[in-house]
């Protein structure tokens, strides 16, 4: 990978991995559309590492006071409101967590085979934009938007964590699919916005470990300047976006999103049935 190829990429990871239109998707895309040779998973989870240290120091003190919270016990008898809300909230990621822990493995082969076969991808990557940026219209069309994230009980929090694991499937958008649930929990669309990224940070860990595992592994040369590079451009650009979406969500509401997803999965799979493949 050249610096271009390496700098478009981290720029567009760290555009649409906070944002509900798919970052997995637009990683594979990229590639296909300026001709480049596909980059290595190892490429992928370097840039959603730097995805997940904006994500990390943009929440640092809400994580600070939920690590706090939930090691802790309260000094009185009786906690504060706060403590008990962000000792919930812990609570609440930790469940979402949970199915993607179950699942993580089984979903990376799946992740693997459809990046093996081009064609079938494509009309994955065209359904899924489709179909999924659909449901997030219906979701915030229709959801009450009464609740915080300090409100979701555990059942609540299991459906998003169910939710999450459609992500590894390219096109629907780990932020995306997150938020749809919410909002269909009842969520406004910056409280599940909120817990969507927040969630981020153990599932991120998760994928990051398990791909940093294999790459120590592999004999293959491991080029640290481009994997360095890619993680801090997409670090600045996320920290940017996760600020920008989260002051303007409420304003805007997701559909300019379902917009952009059903102009994109049309192109996409015009190019895969008519125009023969990109």
């Amino acid at each position: 990978m050249d610096m271009i190829q390496t700098t478009a990429l981290s720029l567009v990871q760290g555009l649409t991995e906070f944002l509900p239109i798919s970052s997995s998707a637009h990683l594979i895309l990229v590639p296909w559309l300026f001709g480049y040779q596909l980059q290595s998973l190892a490429f992928d989870v370097a840039v959603h590492l730097g995805t997940l240290a904006a994500v990390m120091l943009y929440f640092r003190d809400e994580l600070w006071r939920i690590t706090r919270a939930f090691f802790s016990r309260s000094p009185s008898p009786n906690p504060s409101q706060d403590h008990r809300q962000d000792r919930r909230l812990g609570w609440m990621l930790v469940i979402a967590t949970l199915p993607l822990v179950l699942l993580g493995l089984p979903l990376k082969t799946l992740l693997e085979w459809l990046r093996s076969n081009d064609q079938v991808l494509m009309l994955v990557i065209a359904a899924t934009t489709i179909g999924f940026g659909m449901l997030l219209w219906l979701a915030d069309w229709r959801g009450q938007r009464r609740r915080d994230e300090y409100q979701l009980d555990w059942k609540a929090a299991l459906a998003i964590g169910c939710a999450q694991t459609l992500a590894i499937i390219p096109g629907t958008s780990r932020s995306g699919v997150t938020m749809t649930a919410g909002l269909m929990l009842g969520m406004t669309r910056q409280a599940s916005s909120r817990f969507s990224f927040l969630l981020s940070i153990p599932t991120i860990l998760l994928a990051g470990a398990l791909e940093t595992r294999d790459l120590l592994a592999s004999p293959a040369p491991v080029d640290w300047l481009t994997l360095c590079s890619g993680a801090l451009i997409s670090a600045l650009v996320a920290y940017a976006t996760i600020h920008f979406f989260l002051h303007l969500i409420e304003r805007i509401s997701m559909q300019p999103f379902v917009l952009y997803r059903l102009l994109l999965g049309g192109v996409i799979l015009w190019l895969a049935v008519v125009g023969g493949g990109i």
